[in-house]
């Protein structure tokens, strides 16, 4: 093939490297397995600057999901659970998935329901913002549930970003300014000791 994609048929090996010379091209091999092997004139450095532009635009419009993982156990506190509630909810709205494991010891091996309907308390807690992508299922001594965020997720992050960076008025600032008196203003009284005989 030609630089410009014509067909100049089959030629030998040093015929085809005169061309290659005289057009100041490189001589590349694109179909070696074929009968004859094809190969095409071409500048490959440039050939190789374009295809890595193309990899990188296709990996510029990729989103990269990211699985964070909870752990809690069976017999959680409700605080500590609300709060590996609001961990997951964070994650979820960041456009992360989670993977939520249940880990169970000695006899509690033998009661999987608790973990069970610990993982559907938690699911239905945070289904406005994810969705159970997997079933829970027992996995040795461990329960695994994987949630995973809905669509519109990530534009939710990108509209709370600008409300977090509002200024915060500091209540030190405020409570030293009125401590600042002139001294001429105050007189300052002293008593002097009193004296002793001795």
């Amino acid at each position: 093939m030609g630089a410009k994609g014509e067909q100049i048929g089959i030629v030998s090996i040093t015929e085809a490297l005169r061309l290659a010379q005289e057009a100041d091209l490189d001589l590349v091999e694109v179909a070696p397995t074929a009968r004859p092997p094809v190969c095409k004139l071409m500048d490959y450095g440039k050939f190789k600057y374009e295809s890595a532009v193309k990899a990188r635009e296709s990996r510029k419009n990729q989103t990269q999901t990211i699985v964070k993982e909870i752990k809690l156990r069976p017999k959680i506190d409700p605080h500590d659970y609300g709060t590996k509630r609001g961990h997951v909810e964070r994650f979820l709205k960041a456009g992360d998935k989670v993977k939520v494991t249940i880990m169970f010891r000695g006899r509690e091996q033998s009661r999987p329901e608790l973990g069970f309907r610990l993982l559907q308390k938690l699911a239905d807690d945070v289904t406005e913002l994810g969705f159970v992508e997997s079933q829970p299922k027992q996995d040795g001594r461990n329960m695994i549930m994987v949630i995973g965020p809905h669509r519109r997720a990530p534009e939710r992050k990108a509209e709370a970003k600008p409300a977090q960076s509002r200024p915060v008025p500091s209540p030190r600032n405020e409570a030293e300014a009125p401590a600042e008196v002139d001294a001429a203003e105050t007189p300052v009284e002293t008593s002097a000791p009193a004296p002793t005989d001795a």
